[in-house]
C-alpha cells in the first residue's frame, strides 16, 4: 500500500514487519501455536462432518429412517422433562443446602460426589444395579417380596425414564451449587424486614428469592439445555440405545449409524441437531450480553 502526496508522488508504506513492535510479534509467535491447535482439531474436523454430510439424500434418508424419528421425540422428551425437572429440583436443593448448620454441610459433600465422580463407573454402576438377574435392586425386590422384579431397561419408556433420572442425578450437584451462589448474594437484609412484616416462607421466595434468581435461572436452564443436547453417556452408557434402538437421542443417534458404516447418515444426524443447538446459543448469548 502507498501513501500519494499532492504532487503525486507515491510514497511506499513500510513492510507489515517494520510496523509491529517486538511485543506485538511475541504475542503472534506465542498465540500460533493456539491458532494451528483450534484450525486442525475445531475448524478440521467441524468442516469435514459438514462436508460429508452435504448430500441432500443423506437428509432424506434419515427423514424416512423411524429410529431417526424416534431419537428426535426422544430428544424433545429428554430436554423438556429432564432439564425442567432438574432445574426445580436445583432451585428447591439450593435454598436447603443454603443453611449454615454442621451436618448440612457435611451432607453437601456427598452430595457433590455423582457429579464428582467420572460418567463411566458411576453410570455402569447404575446399569449393573438394574440388571434384571443379579443386580441389587431386583434382588432386594425379591428378598422383601418373594416376586422377581422387572426388566428395567427392556421397555423402550422406562428405559428412557432411568436415562433422565440418571442425567438428573449426575448433573443436579452442579446446578444446585450454582443456584446455592445465587441465593447466597440476596442480601440477608431483606429477608429480615420480610421476617419483622411478618412474611411466610412462600412470600419471601415470591418477592424476594426468584425476583433475585430469575436471571440466573433462566440462564442456567438455557445452558443446560445446551449441553444436554450433546450429553452422550447418559443414554449410551445405561441402555446404549436400546431396547431395539428405541432409546436413542440425537447424541447417540451417530454411533448407530457409524455401526452400520453409514459415515454419511451419521453426520446427517448431528448436523439436523443444529437447529436445536444454534436458537438455545442465540438466546443464551443475547442474555448474556445484556
Amino acid at each position: 500500500m502507498a501513501i500519494t502526496l499532492s504532487g503525486d508522488q507515491a510514497i511506499p508504506s513500510p513492510p507489515l514487519s517494520a510496523r509491529l513492535t517486538t511485543p506485538q510479534v511475541w504475542g503472534i509467535v506465542m498465540l500460533a501455536p493456539y491458532l494451528l491447535v483450534f484450525l486442525a482439531f475445531v475448524v478440521y474436523p467441524v468442516g469435514y462432518g459438514l462436508w460429508l454430510a452435504r448430500h441432500p439424500a443423506s437428509y432424506v434418508a434419515l427423514y424416512h429412517d423411524p429410529i431417526f424419528a424416534r431419537a428426535a421425540v426422544n430428544t424433545l422428551i429428554f430436554l423438556l422433562v429432564g432439564i425442567n425437572l432438574k432445574m426445580a429440583i436445583a432451585l428447591f436443593l439450593s435454598g436447603f443446602f443454603a443453611q449454615q448448620r454442621t451436618w448440612i454441610k457435611w451432607l453437601s459433600v456427598l452430595f457433590i460426589l455423582p457429579w464428582a465422580v467420572p460418567s463411566i463407573p458411576t453410570i455402569l454402576s447404575v446399569r449393573f444395579m438394574l440388571n434384571p438377574e443379579w443386580g441389587v435392586i431386583n434382588q432386594l425386590i425379591f428378598k422383601f417380596t418373594a416376586e422377581d422384579g422387572p426388566n428395567w431397561l427392556n421397555d423402550p419408556s422406562v428405559a428412557l425414564a432411568m436415562a433422565i433420572g440418571v442425567h438428573i442425578w449426575k448433573s443436579l450437584p452442579f446446578w444446585t451449587l450454582i443456584l446455592m451462589t445465587g441465593r447466597l448474594a440476596i442480601s440477608h437484609d431483606l429477608y429480615e424486614a420480610a421476617e419483622v412484616d411478618g412474611a411466610s416462607w412462600s412470600q419471601k421466595f415470591r418477592y424476594i428469592t426468584w425476583p433475585s434468581m430469575q436471571t440466573l435461572y433462566i440462564t442456567c436452564t438455557l445452558l443446560s439445555m445446551i449441553w444436554t443436547l450433546g450429553d452422550f453417556n447418559s443414554v449410551y452408557l445405561l441402555t446404549g440405545g436400546g431396547p431395539a434402538d428405541l432409546t436413542h437421542v440425537l447424541a447417540t443417534l451417530g454411533i448407530r449409524y457409524l455401526r452400520l458404516d453409514q459415515l454419511s447418515l451419521a453426520m446427517a444426524s448431528i448436523v439436523c441437531a443444529l437447529p436445536f443447538v444454534l436458537p438455545l446459543v442465540y438466546f443464551m448469548m443475547k442474555r448474556l450480553s445484556r
